[in-house]
């Protein structure tokens, strides 16, 4: 029998691959967002709704599995009171929707901004410490969705949190450092060995897909690559194999902020500036994927074959 899944946040970087691989699997996929899709796959029934209030939100047949991939994550660029009506929210709606459809389980992307900002390694075993309203949203809707799974027997939950993930259609951290590299340069703002977790968007769906099938009712796993890869690392690999004429410069952090904030206001060369993308940039995301481990996922072998695919995926463009 056919097995249908619903998708909330289908709409964006993570729910368009998701969708695209869930289809091609031959799955039937219900696909959730206020915006509109960035594409249309035949087979897929779109909808249009707010993760806020699913209240009148009505289906018909079964569902076997929701996928929460719904938030707002981008900061800077919203309201702290806007974090907790759509994540905290919405994690309470995606749980009423799965309790009243009798759906038996959930996916759900948190993030790793639950640890906290610290040069520490952090592991699933850490204590969370969110200190952005982000990461307070995050913790408290991941919370919610622990309330649903202990509620009734035989339901399964499982919970990523993901590090930067990137790949084709991304448009964030990784995506500006590529138009970075593409107009020349990138400039280190006072340190170069900030360690930066992240993970290519298809390698997070094979880590989503793996944990999903184990046989527990819950698991928590981070979403990342186990080398904990140095800003420094990241764009060295990206100009000796990509942006050969591209240079880097390493630049007090005062000085880099300064210009941030001047550069930034007036959109200098479209690529995002701002003083607290800056800050990011000088904090670590020590994070380490310690449940895939110790289940031996299949990581990709090196950051240079990660690079080579988002290359391949994207025909050169690294957007």
């Amino acid at each position: 029998m056919t097995e249908r899944y619903l998708v909330t946040g289908a709409s964006g970087f993570i729910g368009t691959h998701l969708i695209r691989r869930l289809s091609a699997a031959g799955a039937q996929v219900v696909a959730v967002d206020l915006k509109p899709p960035r594409e249309n796959l035949p087979g897929v029934d779109y909808r249009q709704a707010d993760v806020r209030d699913l209240s009148e939100f009505h289906l018909e047949g079964q569902i076997d599995r929701i996928y929460n991939l719904a938030a707002i994550h981008t900061t800077p660029g919203h309201q702290n009171h806007e974090y907790y009506e759509t994540n905290v929210l919405g994690a309470l709606q995606v749980t009423r929707l799965a309790d009243r459809l009798a759906i038996p389980e959930i996916v759900f992307t948190s993030s790793i901004s639950v640890y906290g900002p610290s040069e520490d390694m952090k592991t699933e075993d850490s204590v969370p410490a969110p200190v952005s309203a982000y990461g307070y949203s995050k913790l408290l809707s991941e919370q919610i969705h622990r309330g649903w799974l202990d509620r009734e027997p035989k339901r399964k939950l499982t919970i990523v949190r993901p590090a930067v993930v990137f790949g084709p259609g991304e448009g964030g951290n990784f995506t500006r450092l590529a138009k970075l590299l593409k107009k020349g340069f990138f400039i280190y703002p006072g340190r170069k060995d900030t360690i930066k977790a992240c993970i290519y968007v298809e390698d997070l769906l094979d880590a989503l897909a793996f944990a999903q099938s184990q046989p527990e009712p819950f698991v928590l796993f981070n979403g990342a690559y186990p080398d904990r890869y140095t800003l420094e690392q990241i764009v060295t690999v990206l100009i000796q194999h990509h942006f050969p004429r591209a240079r880097s410069y390493l630049l007090p952090r005062a000085f880099v902020s300064t210009a941030a904030t001047g550069l930034g206001a007036v959109g200098f060369l479209n690529i995002g500036i701002h003083p607290d993308r800056v800050t990011k940039l000088v904090r670590s995301t020590d994070i380490y994927p310690t449940w895939l481990m110790s289940h031996q996922f299949q990581f990709p072998s090196s950051l240079e074959t990660v690079m080579q695919r988002w290359q391949k995926d994207t025909q050169g463009a690294f957007t």
